[in-house]
């Protein structure tokens, strides 16, 4: 368990019948709390008190007729300006901070917590997973999300944002749920509901980099930024300067918190190869002591979203690594994508998507162990064999390969149906951890684009650089991207829930509950140990996947494109076809004669037959 922080705990709190306030701004030599009232006309203004360090702190009766206490801080004269530690917004990231009272009637005290075992995680932006956008109105669809099968569901960034919508990777506020989403209650709310009904949630954090609007942090002090490096997405956070102890614990302290007051189990750190730490520990070994130390008995996860295909990042800290839990991997994603869809864009350069590369990154987990991109220009990646399979989370879409194409088009909208169910077959079935982003499991045609609500310049600024950066991608279409800033670029975003109930929607869906309940039962795919799986290419158009487990085995054979008839011998049976007409598919025989008959993109899943004494 990591020790005690060696700084005082930021932000406001309660104790007993007094609130108190501690801000860190050492560029300055006075500072004032500033209360509201409810109508946020000004109420009072208290003087706080300067201690060591750069801290000020100041304290004042508890709530009393007020359901809460809103207040901002005013420095050398300026401001006043919302809290860098703040709990809640309620009216947005430019408005008064918010001190609550987090009590809350926790219904999961019996819970256990997530592991790796068995994980299947779903992707969700609340603000486009239903009509109504909130953390209360997701409640509704918890139900559906059990029957699907998946085990966690990750929350893409909640963090207070400016404007009414946005990805969340524009936050600011690192410890205040986003008002329109429905704020600390709703999120409490749903949390204890999807815990209730056995699901996991995991929450997706920023910590590279906060957005242009609304962040505060230079006003409280300089030493919140580096020019020492930069990110492509705004001022790096000086995690490792001369006395960065403050601003590295506004990072792990915004991780603890939301471990242990809204009981979330796990975090997907953003762009962790954007997190650069020269000390001795670095911050991401750090966050995940903080983290399972927030968990206690309770099992938390840390997943690192990074592009280099590190080992290190989950090795443990006495082998030299920084002891996460697992780690996102890109490269089978760019290789089916590029294999059924063939428009990569800047990516294709990377990979050629053959079957043999393919088959090789399913065997090992990524694609590249140390050989120079193409794309880079210099080498990438470490040996995926020293990473366990569960470590090493897979996808065929995600927000990111969505919503960074121009049209923000989905796969429905770019390979045919029978290849997005040959595609879901192999990805469900691999030993990997699986990631279905929301809609994927009926093959959604709605888009998600990339969407912002930011004002005046920086509207506009965003949006000339959207349509500048994508125009560079090599991805057809980059001059139709829609605006952004529009209102109806965030709408045509939404999930339409009513595709689910369309034939050919209604058949992918009973395809990935069938996937998913053969992926969490069968004993040939319960075991993802290094050597209980194999993948090979049988030509230029198919591949195999061999699973094998309890006595068991499973050969998932994928075929991408034109005929094919492989000689499988006769102890085998068809446990799926990705082709069969309950899925929707053109429900031709596939196994005769010990032959395996695909047409077109599609995925045959075989049982051995176990041999008769």
């Amino acid at each position: 368990m990591m020790p005690l922080p060696s700084v005082p705990a930021l932000g406001a709190s309660l104790d007993g019948d007094v609130a108190r306030f501690r801000v860190w701004a050492p560029d300055h030599a006075h500072a004032e709390l500033v209360l509201y009232d409810a109508d946020r006309s000004i109420h009072a203004v208290v003087p706080m008190r300067r201690e060591p360090g750069g801290y000020f702190f100041a304290t004042t009766p508890a709530l009393t007729e007020q359901p809460s206490l809103l207040y901002a801080f005013r420095l050398d004269g300026r401001g006043p300006f919302p809290d860098p530690a703040s709990g809640s917004q309620p009216f947005g990231v430019h408005g008064p901070s918010e001190l609550l009272d987090f009590t809350f009637p926790w219904t999961d005290a019996r819970l256990a917590g997530i592991t790796l075992e068995g994980l299947v995680i779903y992707e969700i932006h609340v603000g486009t997973a239903t009509p109504e956008g909130t953390f209360e109105a997701l409640i509704s669809r918890l139900g559906h999300l059990v029957d699907l099968g998946v085990s966690a569901i990750e929350l893409m960034p909640v963090c207070a944002f400016p404007g009414r919508w946005n990805w969340g990777y524009d936050g600011v506020s690192l410890r205040a749920p986003a008002a329109v989403y429905g704020g600390p209650r709703g999120l409490m709310r749903l949390v204890d509901a999807a815990h209730a009904r056995g699901l996991a949630v995991l929450l997706d954090v920023v910590y590279n980099h906060l957005g242009p609007d609304g962040n505060y942090l230079r006003s409280f002090s300089s030493r919140y930024f580096t020019s020492r490096r930069h990110t492509p997405w705004g001022e790096a956070i000086d995690v490792d300067g001369h006395g960065a102890e403050p601003v590295r614990e506004l990072l792990l302290g915004s991780a603890a918190m939301w471990i242990e007051r809204y009981h979330i189990d796990g975090l997907r750190l953003d762009a962790t190869h954007a997190i650069e730490d020269t000390r001795p520990v670095h911050l991401l070994r750090e966050l995940g002591d903080r983290v399972r130390a927030a968990g206690g008995a309770r099992a938390t996860l840390v997943i690192a979203e990074d592009e280099r295909n590190e080992a290190a990042l989950v090795q443990p800290a006495e082998a030299g690594g920084l002891g996460l839990d697992a780690v996102w991997a890109d490269d089978l994603h760019y290789q089916l994508g590029l294999a059924f869809a063939g428009d990569l864009g800047t990516f294709a350069d990377d990979f050629t998507a053959t079957t043999q590369e393919i088959a090789s990154t399913l065997e090992r987990g990524w694609h590249y162990e140390g050989q120079v991109s193409p794309r880079l220009g210099r080498a990438r990646g470490t040996r995926a064999e020293a990473v366990d399979a569960p470590q090493i989370v897979t996808f065929i879409q995600n927000h990111d390969q969505i919503g960074n194409r121009p049209r923000g088009d989905r796969l429905a909208r770019r390979v045919s149906a029978a290849a997005f169910r040959a595609m879901s077959a192999l990805l469900l079935l691999a030993p990997y951890t699986p990631l279905i982003f929301m809609g994927q499991e009926w093959n959604a045609t709605t888009p998600f684009h990339y969407f912002t609500d930011h004002h005046g310049e920086l509207g506009r600024l965003v949006t000339e650089g959207r349509r500048r950066e994508l125009g560079a991608s090599g991805l057809a279409g980059a001059m139709e991207t829609p605006d952004p800033q529009a209102e109806s670029t965030f709408a045509r975003s939404r999930l339409d829930w009513a595709e689910r109930e369309l034939p050919e929607h209604a058949g992918v869906l009973s395809l990935y509950r069938e996937l998913l309940r053969i992926r969490a039962t069968h004993p040939a795919l319960l075991d993802r140990a290094r050597g209980s799986f194999a993948a090979r290419a049988i030509s230029d158009d198919a591949l195999l996947l061999d699973r094998c487990g309890g006595g068991r085995c499973v050969t998932v054979l994928v075929n991408v494109r034109g005929r094919l008839a492989h000689a499988v011998g006769r102890r085998h049976r068809v446990v799926l076809s990705t082709e069969e007409r309950r899925f929707a598919g053109r429900g031709s025989p596939a196994l005769r004669h010990g032959i395996a008959h695909l047409e077109g993109p599609a995925a045959l899943v075989l049982e051995d037959l176990p041999r008769r004494r």
